[in-house]
Parts: structure tokens; sequence; C-alpha cells
């Protein structure tokens, strides 16, 4: 994909500068054979500021130089062009290849580092699929790893801890969705539950954990309350466990006036539950004796009278 996505920047802006006119003075260069002249002309152009331009050479460059001593600095800049022109997919390849190429270069650990950070640019908002983003955690943990005395350590874990918050969050919505499409199906609520607690166990430390902690008591108890009355007892009990462990877990919470109702709310459901069971079993046992006693008059009525 990234491949695609790069050839396309690099045609038009070839597309372009042959619009702008014939045998312009980049023109020439770039057609030109004297690879000196081309390189410096690139470095020009990048220190310019001018990184459309810089990229079409550095491209022609990268295959001239290839073997080089010239071109590791070729390289780093070509790595930094696609960087700046915000291809962050291709320039996190080349910053990888560069600090790969040559470990012991001066710049291999800020090529490392910004391998990385291009990563970490790749990340998407959190409602979207987050690959790129578990993907720039371990880059980024790998430069700690292996630059664990860098001055670049204390932003690099910045950025994990920033990363981190996404997933989290990512989780804690998700979860949150089971929990409000629950009016329309009532699955949801128990796969509410099942996300929340999966989603503690992946994020001990989330900074969500009192609210999805609560969540947990209201999912299961209108799990209890939406089920037929002989599941309910079992399934309300489940809501008081939950109850009684946020309401010990947080004593001081804001939310502890809503888990103590919901608590009450399921003891008075079991309760009620347990009087629709007895009424109904009262109605079958009255019912199968109505069937009976009419069973046994059917039966007299056919007795032949013997005199």
């Amino acid at each position: 994909m990234f491949k695609i996505k790069h050839a396309f920047i690099l045609a038009v802006t070839v597309v372009a500068l042959s619009i702008a006119g014939c045998k312009s003075r980049f023109e020439k260069i770039r057609l030109s054979n004297d690879v000196a002249k081309k390189y410096q002309e690139a470095i020009r152009l990048y220190n310019k500021k001018d990184y459309s331009k810089a990229l079409i050479l550095f491209e022609d460059l990268s295959q001239k130089y290839r073997g080089r001593a010239e071109a590791e600095d070729l390289n780093y800049y070509y790595a930094y062009t696609l960087y700046r022109l915000k291809d962050y997919t291709t320039a996190r390849f080349q910053f990888k290849y560069f600090a790969d190429t040559y470990p012991t270069s001066k710049n291999a650990e800020e090529c490392r580092y910004m391998g990385a950070f291009c990563y970490y640019q790749d990340s998407p908002e959190f409602t979207l699929d987050q690959e790129n983003t578990y993907k720039a955690i371990d880059a980024l943990q790998l430069f700690i790893n292996l630059y664990p005395k860098s001055e670049r350590v204390a932003q690099a874990s910045q950025y994990i801890s920033d990363l981190r918050n996404k997933l989290e969050l990512k989780a804690y919505t998700n979860a949150r969705l089971y929990y409000d499409l629950g009016g329309f199906q009532m699955a949801n609520y128990k796969s509410s539950v099942i996300s929340l607690k999966n989603g503690e166990i992946d994020y001990p430390d989330i900074k969500y954990i009192e609210e999805m902690d609560l969540l947990i008591v209201r999912s299961q108890y209108e799990y209890a309350r939406n089920s037929y009355p002989f599941r309910q007892e079992t399934r309300y009990s489940e809501a008081i466990g939950y109850a009684n462990d946020f309401i010990e877990k947080y004593p001081e919470s804001k939310y502890l006036a809503e888990a103590k109702e919901l608590k009450k709310d399921s003891e008075a459901g079991i309760v009620k539950a347990k009087e629709i069971i007895a009424l109904e079993a009262n109605q079958i046992a009255k019912y199968k004796a109505l069937i009976e006693k009419d069973a046994k008059k059917d039966s007299l009525a056919r007795t032949p009278i013997i005199k």
C-alpha cells in the first residue's frame, strides 16, 4: 500500500514539474548524469524546504549511490524528505533501513527513534483499527531497550503512554457500546460485562476502572431484569456480587449511591422473580388438577351401567 501511495506522490510531482516548463534548471539537473551536481541540488532543495523536488532527485540518486560512501548521508536525507512530506509509511521504512544498514552511524539512534515516531504519527483515531498503535508501542519500546540512556527515552516513554491511553479509551468505549445497544438486544448486556472484564484484564491500570466497574454492575442488572423469571435469581445474584465488590472497593465513590441502589433493586428483583415463579407453579398445579378432574369425569361418563 505504501509503495502505491509513494509512487503516486512522485508521479504527480513529476507531471507538475513537466507542465511548469520544459528544460527548466531543475529538469536539466534531473536528466543530467552528473550525480555529484544532482546530489548538491537535492541537498539545496531540501534545505530550501522544497521537499517534493528534492524527493525526485533523492529517488534517482538512491540507486546510483548504492555501495558508495556518500550513500549514508543520502539515505539520511532521503528518509527525512519523506518524513517532511508526511509520507510516514515510507519514511519509517527508510529510517529503519538506515538504522539497520548503518548501526554504527552517529545518526543510527536518531533514525531508529524516527522510525518509531513515524508509527506514532500513523496511529489513527481510537475509533479505528489500532494495528499501527500496537506497532508504534513495540517500536518505541524497542528504541528504549536499545538506547536506555538516550535523551529521547523520556519522550518515547511519553508517546507510549499516549498510545496506551488511546487503546484504553477504545477498550472502554467498545464495552460501553455493548451496554448502549443493550436495549436492542438483551445479549448485549452480557457482552458488555465480558468486554468490560476483558478490558480490565488487558489494562489493569486503566484510568476508567471505576466507571467500568460500575458499568459491570449496571450491565449485569439489566441483563437480569430483561431475563425470563426462572433465570433472574441467578443473574440478579451476580449483579449483587458485582455491587458488593464495587461498594467495598470504592467506599468514597461518587457512584456509591447508584451501586447500592442497583444492589437493592437486584434483591427486590429476586423476591419478585420468586413470587412470579411460585404464582406460575400454583397456576400450573391448578390447571393440572382441573385436567385430571375433567379426565375422571370423562372416564365415568364412558363407563357402562350394568343392571
